[in-house]
């Protein structure tokens, strides 16, 4: 049995179907060991395995668009077609499983030259004579613990818009079947959103539609790079939390524009860009963010943040909260969730990978039926 509206319902975006709306939230792993943003063997197994969990849509972790733009030297990139080469294998598994494959274009801006997650016992900025880099961002504001950015100049920011297309470009190459812009979670593109880290008095800086001019600049300029078959999403934080900052009712305004410039589809995330701020956690606590901007501007949003189980998830989707669900800790915990999901559901699937047949969960109760399952 098929829900009319729920996790199961197939969902179409500027022409390209999506077999569920169970979705991977793009995940760093700050896995490239020769700081050459080369994505290899534990990228391919990672999320091919998320696709062969069921996933509608695998999204690749934040890619940097420039060796500047990445997070850390562990951070894997598209901006040379080495890595596009690569990241073509992998993008050909997972189709090979039924999952469409997006990445997440990416440019850290002030938050760029960090140490990694994990494997070393140091944060905050890497020195130069460790590999790291200089940084740049909308005003010459550090984020707490970091080296302070240069502020970019015209040139630069030309540069930056050049490159997002650039690396839009390569990825469709690699076989993409759509691009998702990161200007959430303090990276680049939100510290220009941001009245708390833009201070820029020319046309980049003070009013809104002004910070707002380099995302629909490298919305417009990707489109334009792509034609018009690409799905191009906009991973947003709604909020920074803070008196001043960034917040929703920005975020609604932003989006409508991003739509007019020819994205298609919103991320809804919140945070990152300040310190000291309170952050509600519990479980579902962004959906309501996403719920906001969808009610508000009728165009087509995910939510994400602490979902962690199958109705959850479900009733996300089926009450019109958002049109799907992007799952992060919850799928590296199990990256089956998706089959898990529509057996809890009662959602027959069509697509069990057939080497996993046998694991199918079966009705236990007295005198049901049971698939045959043999493999």
């Amino acid at each position: 049995m098929t829900p009319t509206v729920g996790l199961f319902t197939p969902l179409t975006v500027r022409g390209l179907t999506f077999r569920n709306r169970v979705w991977v939230a793009p995940m760093c792993q700050y896995s490239i060991e020769k700081s050459d943003g080369v994505p290899r063997d534990w990228h391919l197994v990672h999320l091919g395995a998320l696709a062969t969990g069921g996933a509608g849509l695998v999204i690749a972790e934040a890619s940097g668009i420039s060796p500047e733009g990445r997070i850390s030297p562990a951070d894997t990139g598209i901006w040379n077609d080495e890595q596009a080469a690569a990241w073509q294998r992998i993008v050909t598994f997972i189709h090979s499983q039924g999952a469409h494959a997006g990445i997440q274009l990416a440019h850290a801006g002030r938050k760029a030259s960090t140490w990694p997650a994990w494997g070393h016992d140091v944060h905050g900025t890497v020195p130069a004579a460790e590999g790291g880099w200089p940084t740049v961002s909308a005003s010459a504001i550090p984020f707490p613990g970091y080296e302070a950015p240069i502020a970019l100049d015209l040139a630069g920011i030309e540069k930056v818009v050049a490159d997002f297309a650039a690396a839009a470009v390569r990825a469709v190459a690699a076989g993409f079947d759509l691009v998702e812009i990161h200007a959430a979670h303090g990276y680049l593109l939100h510290q220009f959103l941001s009245p708390l880290s833009n201070r820029r008095d020319d046309a980049y800086g003070g009013s809104l539609s002004n910070r707002a001019r380099l995302l629909l600049e490298v919305i417009g300029a990707i489109r334009d790079a792509v034609g018009a078959r690409v799905p191009i999403f906009v991973r947003f934080s709604a909020t920074d939390y803070a008196p001043g900052g960034w917040n929703e009712h920005d975020t609604v305004e932003v989006v409508r524009w991003a739509a007019e410039r020819g994205a298609d589809f919103f991320d809804i995330s919140s945070g990152g860009n300040v310190t000291g701020v309170t952050i509600p956690l519990g479980p579902g606590y962004q959906v309501p963010l996403a719920e906001f901007v969808k009610t508000r501007t009728e165009l087509p949003v995910s939510a994400v943040g602490l979902i962690t189980t199958p109705a959850q998830a479900d009733a996300i989707v089926a009450s019109g909260q958002a049109d799907a669900v992007l799952l992060g800790r919850e799928l590296l915990r199990d990256p089956h969730f998706p089959l898990r999901a529509a057996h809890e559901l009662g959602v027959s699937l069509g697509y069990w990978p057939s080497q996993y047949l046998r694991a199918q969960w079966r009705d236990e109760r007295p005198g049901a039926r049971r698939r045959n399952t043999t493999a």
